[in-house]
């Protein structure tokens, strides 16, 4: 398969610059965001972009050396006119399930939408089922999916080196559908399993604001019997840590992705009941950008027709997870068994609640 040619819907920081704002590792490996990811990647051609904002345009134009003609006011003259082969969808939460089933429908072969997936069940089945019928290939941005260290997590982890897991732990102050997808998604991707059950305990939100999305704690039981916690509230020195625990092993990752531990047991101990030793964990002996990784993960698929590493149905189910547990906290923290019957249900990502007017033009000190 030749270059394809690439375009980004929202050309805010996700779409265009928000690589420019990183100036630490951990969990970030540059390229990160979308337009830098397909001008570095050699399977891909940054043709085009659109965005309503004026101002965004411009930027995104100077920025990555495109005529102005191809940087569209409307997505849908850029669907139209450009021929794509992906396209990035970047905008606001709000209005992305209508935005990638336009683009299902247009042609295009991938989608690399940002998260969370939509607003409600409804939205995201409808994205899912929508590109499933155009034999469109949808990633969604979970990103940790991707990060070179938490994918040799999981590599150790399907080997065996740990035994059986018995439980997966995640910490991140966040709301739960906007950052809580991350958080969510992990623990998800390293259980390698779904969740069937859980109990909610969340901070009680205004009566007046249903939509906003919550915060709080989270007691997962997964199908085949690893156990899960996440905590998305304030999370002092743990913010944004993960565990993994099982019969013969352990790995942590601390400090937002710079530190990873792996711990083996070995004869001996207590009543010989085992010590863990910490054994150094195996490092890739080459990192790559996390885009380009994405880039490269979507064209394996369009070549072997397999899934994305996160797709259309891993977001919609990081959504539907964060729904649950809201359901189980408002009755007073009962299990809840997924899926979810109510469809309509959905959280107003807290990203979202300003989107009228973009992070770029809010702040224009962010641009590069």
């Amino acid at each position: 398969m030749g270059q394809l040619r690439a375009g980004v819907i929202g050309l805010g920081r996700m779409g265009s610059t928000f690589d420019d704002e990183i100036e630490m590792g951990g969990v970030f490996f540059l390229p990160y965001c979308h337009a830098p990811s397909y001008v570095a990647s050699p399977q891909t051609r940054l043709v085009a972009g659109a965005d309503p904002h004026p101002q965004q345009r411009e930027a995104f134009a100077a920025r990555w050396d495109l005529e102005r003609a191809h940087v569209h006011a409307d997505y849908r003259d850029m669907l139209a006119r450009e021929r794509l082969d992906v396209v990035s969808v970047c905008t606001s939460a709000r209005l992305r399930s209508a935005i990638v089933e336009d683009c299902a429908r247009a042609g295009v072969k991938a989608i690399w939408a940002e998260k969370p997936i939509a607003l409600s069940l409804r939205e995201a089945d409808a994205m899912v089922a929508t590109c499933r019928r155009e034999g469109v290939v949808l990633a969604i941005n979970c990103s940790r999916r991707w990060h070179p260290l938490f994918d040799q997590a999981r590599r150790l982890i399907q080997r065996g080196e740990l035994g059986e897991i018995l439980h997966v732990t995640g910490y991140g102050a966040c709301g739960l559908s906007s950052s809580g997808s991350h958080l969510i998604d992990t623990l998800r991707f390293l259980a390698d399993d779904d969740v069937e059950w859980l109990f909610g305990d969340l901070v009680p939100e205004p009566t007046d604001d249903r939509d906003r999305e919550p915060v709080g704690n989270g007691y997962l039981s997964f199908q085949r019997g690893v156990k899960g916690f996440l905590r998305s509230m304030a999370c002092g020195a743990a913010n944004w840590d993960f565990e993994v625990i099982g019969t013969q092993g352990r790995i942590r990752s601390s400090n937002h992705g710079l530190d990873f531990e792996f711990h083996k047991l070995i004869p001996g101990g207590i009543r010989g009941a085992g010590l863990p030793v910490k054994v150094p964990y195996p490092w890739p002996t080459r990192m790559r950008g996390m885009g380009e990784i994405i880039i490269a993960d979507l064209v394996q698929c369009l070549d072997a027709g397999d899934s994305p590493r996160c797709a259309g149905e891993d977001g919609l189910k990081a959504l539907e997870i964060a729904l649950a547990l809201r359901a189980s906290h408002d009755q007073g923290g009962i299990r809840v068994n997924l899926p979810l019957a109510d469809r309509g249900l959905g959280l107003l990502s807290d990203e979202s609640r300003h989107d009228d007017t973009p992070a770029l033009i809010r702040n224009p000190s962010l641009l590069p």
